[in-house]
């Protein structure tokens, strides 16, 4: 099956790759942009997880975060050791417990947060007008795919 042409750029397959490379690459960058820490990625990542959900359980992380459960074991350990990370016996499941970001580890997160956004706005803010709107409609379009 043919790709329709897109907006005189090529087809929707070349844009397709051409904007995941860019978003990949983007996402790659404003990562690197963190205050100095000792925190991996992936515990990053976890600490978001717990940050956005409010609490999961060990097994529902995991599968936000799309790795074993043994893994998750050993990361949330780590945040445990930090104090960035705290474990509440589950209300229904006795088995079970709740892990939440304790005021530390949101404390952190908006740390790490606040660097990658500083370092963001300096790049827009080096963009001509038009390259901003221009990006600020992006970012509605991507909000719409994403939600699809």
């Amino acid at each position: 099956m043919e790709c329709p042409v897109v907006a005189d750029r090529g087809t929707a397959d070349e844009l397709a790759k051409a904007l995941r490379e860019a978003i990949m690459r983007l996402n790659r960058r404003v990562r690197q942009a963190r205050p100095v820490g000792d925190l991996t990625f992936s515990q990053l990542s976890a600490l978001t997880s717990l940050q956005l959900a409010g609490a999961l359980t060990p097994r529902e992380l995991a599968d936000v975060e799309r790795v074993q459960p043994p893994t998750m074991t050993k990361i949330v350990g780590k945040l445990e050791e930090r104090g960035l990370v705290a474990r509440t016996p589950h209300p229904t499941d006795g088995r079970q417990v709740i892990l939440s970001a304790t005021e530390q580890g949101r404390a952190v997160h908006a740390q790490f947060e606040k660097a990658r956004n500083v370092w963001l706005a300096t790049q827009l803010a080096d963009l001509a007008p038009d390259e901003r709107e221009t990006l600020a409609r992006a970012s509605e379009i991507l909000q719409k795919i994403s939600r699809a």
